[in-house]
């Protein structure tokens, strides 16, 4: 499995935004082959949002980062203080003894 994390900052006090932006995006993620769940975070003071996402494979997850991003860009011009950041990581287990 892999995940995939984007970070974004809107400022402090902007919890309802963010919220608005993560609801849009929760529907595109859902829509998109091999996902498995998403979690949202928020620091309201610091202004920093974002959202770890599991993906079946490293090809769903790279499929669901075409798709997705550039209408999370879009959706964010304008309102957030920088671009957003997306990391893809391999997620693991730690062998059983």
């Amino acid at each position: 499995m892999y995940a995939r994390m984007v970070i974004f900052n809107l400022g402090p006090g902007m919890r309802t935004m963010a919220q608005t932006l993560i609801e849009g995006a929760n529907a595109l993620y859902k829509a998109q082959k091999g996902f498995k769940d998403v979690t949202y975070f928020g620091d309201e003071g610091a202004g920093e949002y974002g959202s770890f996402s599991i993906w079946e494979s490293k090809e769903d997850a790279e499929a669901a980062a075409g798709a997705v991003n550039p209408k999370i860009e879009e959706a964010m011009s304008g309102v957030s203080l920088g671009p957003p950041r997306f990391r893809l990581f391999e997620v693991f287990k730690p062998n059983a003894p």
